[in-house]
């Protein structure tokens, strides 16, 4: 609980950098992912988006790595069935499994290859702006762009409040460990259901607590949020514009190319 992402943004050097900049960098990491018809420039920005998480935003790289292992391995899934069950063209592997014939074709491998590949870039995309910019940051920046204000106060506190129930929960379930809650089955699904009461019953608390402090305090139905505003160097407008040229360059060199 007392190492979020949040934790390591706010120590991040990119955090005192442009955040719409970060955000454009982000949004055309992601654009140009999932438009690319090779996996060849994916690939290429989260090599781009992980070489700046780790040296520029100063992430450490055993977390890093850490937080891409946990979505590869539903991508990787994803990836094996697509190989193993799409696609045409000539064989590139085959065997039998349980009496079942298997086999990766040219095609799926293709497809398979370009999903890995695209995924592997939204996250790194994605990990790139969580590790270098702080939500409270973010949220400014969404109210700036003209969003429904309902809406960003709505994620505030829902963002806040995630940490909070999930704190209050991890200390229900530890009290009822330490009790045997959880020494059988049958215990474990009345404690289980134990938890889900109180933690229910203490949100409710919760949320009157927050209305009563917000009302004491003269809330008018809108929260104050303050942009920092922060110059883009010449140095970030010259790495920015390297990425991105190189990257559409990719883009249209790979168009057509085939890997198999």
């Amino acid at each position: 609980m007392t190492n979020i992402l949040d934790d390591y943004a706010l120590i991040s050097p990119l955090r005192h950098r442009n955040n719409w900049l970060k955000l454009a960098i982000v949004l055309f990491g992601l654009l140009a992912g999932v438009s690319s018809r090779s996996p060849i420039p994916p690939f290429f920005i989260a090599l781009c988006m992980s070489f700046a998480t780790v040296t520029f935003g100063k992430a450490p790289l055993y977390l890093y790595v850490k937080l891409l292992l946990a979505p590869m391995g539903f991508a990787v899934i994803g990836v094996f069935i697509i190989a193993f069950f799409s696609g045409t063209g000539p064989e590139l592997l085959s065997f039998e499994l349980l009496g079942y014939p298997l086999a990766v074709r040219a095609d799926g491998f293709e497809l398979a290859l370009l999903v890995l590949a695209r995924s592997i870039s939204g996250m790194c995309c994605l990990y790139f702006l969580a590790l270098t910019t702080p939500m409270i940051e973010l949220f400014a920046v969404l109210k700036a762009s003209r969003l429904p204000e309902s809406f960003i106060e709505l994620s505030m506190l829902i963002y806040r409040y995630i940490f909070v129930f999930l704190d209050m929960a991890l200390s229900i379930r530890y009290a009822q460990t330490v009790r045997l809650g959880y020494s059988n089955f049958r215990r474990s699904i009345r404690s289980l259901g134990m938890l889900g009461s109180t933690l229910f019953v203490r949100s409710w608390e919760q949320g009157d607590k927050l209305f009563l402090a917000m009302n004491s305090r003269c809330y008018d139905g809108k929260m104050a949020l303050f942009e920092v505003h922060r110059p883009v160097g010449a140095p970030e407008m010259l790495l920015t514009s390297t990425y991105f040229l190189l990257t559409l360059a990719l883009l249209y060199l790979t168009k057509n190319a085939s890997i198999v």
